[in-house]
């Protein structure tokens, strides 16, 4: 069996070689799509078989792609599969044929051909080598997107595809974002398209659509980028120390806290998204400016960091990336625990090592209680914890007149309310930090109605309530 490409576009592009191959009336001839102007031209010319008809059924292009390879090998020789382009540049099926190709011992000869990239680099002017260059299927966009270099998308064969990648390319680039789409490249029909993605036809697609983006770089690489630069040529950033950037990283977390709260259900939530989406930015600044400043001290650089990063989530997931079972979120919890306390100390040690002491108060007593509850010290549901807040909250009330006792009672009432909303799957911090959100919110409806100096506690109350009523929308 022989592979063949059909080249970009128009008959007379495909070497004669090539050419006299398909032409001969003594092979059978595959052609993958008719959808091409070589292969109608081929057809018109001679008898083919094609295989648009198994794409009408097929839930995924995967099995297009088996069945295909099916087809293929019912066939008696001599067979001649011919694809668009060349049938080493996107073509799923030819990499399935020459896996079954070996396995039957089969003999497969692919015979390289011009694709539409070679097209595309001479009309553009573009260098591949001297530029780099990445290539994309628009159907399995990367997340992250990462555009750090001239990049090239495929299959862009219909509008919705065309519409997501659009948008994937506005998100990252923004304002700055011009595309070049190739359309029928090869041919006397061919066009190339130049604008935003915003406003791209969406009708370009097509089986014979591409899209060229040559972008500064975007997305987490020109962060990166970025922060190098601002390392080099702004005064007060070449300043800061890992020392000096610890009170920032603090802040900065708290601030993505308070965006965090302010998350809720329903039609408000995406304001509430946008500020997370800020804050996140703003942490994400400090993992960077640390590691630009490692690097330059020659211990690591963000790769480093994103390379230990994959090894940890692999080595502590070893139900997902290995063969441990692990049937619930509590399993996963308890082997996560076991491998994070080995990494720490090489052998088992306690399982409240590596609880950091700098953790926030509510934050540290819900990670000592989690471990804790691994080994089952913990009660069996919510009711039982209710219990044990009530004997605390009398133990303090017996002990109010005793600073000392008063803050230990006090800080037992709290370390039970913190178990009580593991138990109920609430996260403490958020609970607390919205319900005094909610309380200034309140405050300041109260004080909107008035002054509230010299009010008595009753009028205090009833502004209360009353505002109360305002910021639920009753009144």
């Amino acid at each position: 069996m022989i592979v063949v490409g059909l080249g970009p576009g128009d008959f007379s592009r495909i070497p004669r070689t090539v050419a006299d191959l398909l032409v001969d009336p003594a092979t059978t001839v595959v052609v993958r799509t008719i959808r091409h102007p070589a292969a109608e031209e081929l057809a018109s010319r001679r008898p083919v078989l094609a295989c648009d008809d198994l794409y009408e059924d097929a839930e995924r292009f995967d099995d297009v792609y088996d069945r295909i390879v099916e087809r293929l090998a019912a066939l008696d020789e001599p067979v001649i599969y011919a694809v668009p382009g060349s049938p080493l540049v996107g073509e799923f099926a030819v990499a399935k044929l020459r896996r079954w190709a070996a396995a039957e011992g089969r003999s497969l000869e692919i015979q390289p051909a011009e694709s539409f990239l070679d097209v595309l680099w001479a009309t553009l002017d573009v260098d591949p080598f001297r530029d780099g260059f990445q290539l994309l299927n628009g159907h399995e966009m990367p997340s992250p997107l990462v555009l750090d270099k001239p990049t090239v998308i495929g299959h862009l064969d219909t509008p919705l595809v065309l519409e997501d990648v659009c948008d994937r390319i506005d998100r990252s680039l923004g304002e700055e974002a011009e595309v070049v789409m190739a359309v029928d490249l090869g041919t006397s029909a061919q066009r190339l398209v130049r604008a935003h993605p915003d406003a791209i036809d969406r009708q370009l697609a097509g089986l014979r659509t591409s899209m060229f983006v040559a972008p500064q770089p975007a997305g987490l690489i020109g962060a990166v980028l970025a922060m190098r630069r601002l390392r080099q040529e702004c005064p007060w950033d070449r300043e800061q120390t890992h020392d000096s950037l610890v009170r920032y990283l603090v802040e900065e977390s708290h601030e993505l806290i308070d965006a965090i709260a302010g998350l809720t259900d329903g039609p408000g939530r995406w304001p509430a998204y946008s500020a997370i989406e800020d804050e996140l930015g703003d942490v994400l600044l400090q993992v960077l400016f640390h590691a630009a400043i490692a690097e330059e001290a020659g211990a690591f650089g963000i790769d480093d960091v994103g390379h230990r990063l994959r090894h940890k989530l692999v080595r502590r997931h070893p139900h997902v990336f290995g063969d441990v079972e692990a049937d619930d979120a509590a399993s996963v919890r308890r082997n996560w625990d076991e491998i994070k306390k080995t990494e720490k100390t090489g052998e088992a040690g306690s399982l409240l090592d590596g609880v950091p002491g700098g953790l926030p108060a509510l934050a540290r007593a819900g990670e000592t209680q989690r471990r804790a509850a691994a080994v089952g010290f913990d009660w069996s549901a919510a009711g039982p914890v209710l219990a044990k807040i009530r004997e605390e909250l009398d133990e303090l009330e017996a002990d109010l007149t005793d600073p000392p006792r008063a803050e230990a009672e006090l800080g037992d009432v709290l370390f039970s309310v913190v178990n009580l909303a593991r138990h109920l799957g609430v996260e403490p911090e958020l609970a607390l930090r919205r319900s005094t959100l909610r309380f200034e919110e309140r405050f300041r409806a109260m004080e909107a109605i008035g002054p509230l100096p010299g009010l008595s506690l009753e009028e205090l109350d009833a502004r209360w309530e009353a505002a109360k009523r305002a910021t639920a929308g009753e009144a």
